[in-house]
């Protein structure tokens, strides 16, 4: 999974360096940036295919894509962060997830720019690069830095999102918005952030980071405290010390902005 990732950033870097340049252009550049994420595909699902050429795909440009080996999918994002590398913006990431029998149980998030790589296996641990991942260990709203991600064009409706916001930045010593659902749950599992939520996520923009996050020591559930993330795409996370407090903020936020 590492070895894909480090593969396919070379070609997200250098198509990156390009973005600048195309800004200037009457056409623009989404149509470049289109043809880097379907590269960038290209080159994950090849190289691990070769490493496991009988494991399926959930891929956001290809769909599914059925292995002979039903137990075990990539679920993959060749560039979680679109916007922000449409604009030039340095803060993207590959996420590459493993679900076995029905649960994830793998993950990957590389951060090419950095040279940061989020990895965690079921059972072993999570660690960026070398290092091992703890949550951090705050346990008051107060002093807590928490990550969202606003609903955009596209997707989902939340009307009551608002006052989720107002709510949470009113509690906490601050609220941040980068972009890119894989980092911010990397960067709660490395205690940089203390929680995130975040609605209507597709499968891929979560996947890597679910394990990466717990095997961190972290939790993570729906908003209103489900386990449905994968299916619903609505989440949290935390450090575990803070979860039920945002769970029960956002709560009250939501039943106040319906």
């Amino acid at each position: 999974m590492a070895n894909a990732a480090y593969k396919a950033a070379r070609g997200l870097c250098r198509d990156f360096g390009e973005v600048e340049q195309l800004q200037v252009s009457r056409k623009g550049p989404a149509d470049f940036v289109s043809s880097a994420d379907h590269k960038a595909e290209r080159t994950l699902v090849e190289e691990l295919t070769r490493a496991r050429p009988k494991f399926g795909f959930l891929v956001e440009e290809g769909g599914e894509i059925k292995g002979e080996d039903s137990s075990n999918r990539w679920i993959i994002d060749p560039l979680d962060g679109t916007t922000n590398f449409l604009h030039g913006i340095p803060h993207f990431a590959i996420s590459i997830g493993l679900e076995r029998d029905g649960r994830m149980f793998a993950g990957v998030i590389y951060d090419p720019l950095r040279d940061e790589l989020f990895w965690a296996e079921t059972g072993g641990g999570a660690f960026i690069n070398a290092q091992r991942l703890r949550v951090s260990a705050r346990a008051r709203l107060g002093d807590a830095l928490i990550a969202t991600g606003m609903p955009f064009k596209g997707r989902a409706s939340h009307p009551e999102y608002p006052v989720m916001l107002d709510s949470v930045w009113a509690a906490t010593s601050g609220v941040r918005r980068f972009g890119s659902a894989a980092l911010d749950l990397a960067y709660v599992a490395a205690g940089r952030y203390d929680g995130f939520w975040e609605f209507a996520l597709s499968p891929w923009d979560i996947a890597a980071g679910l394990v990466v996050l717990r095997e961190a020591g972290g939790i993570v559930s729906e908003v209103d405290g489900g386990d449905r993330m994968m299916e619903s795409g609505d989440i949290l996370a935390s450090n575990g010390h803070l979860h039920e407090y945002l769970r029960e903020l956002l709560a009250q936020a939501a039943a106040a902005g319906r």
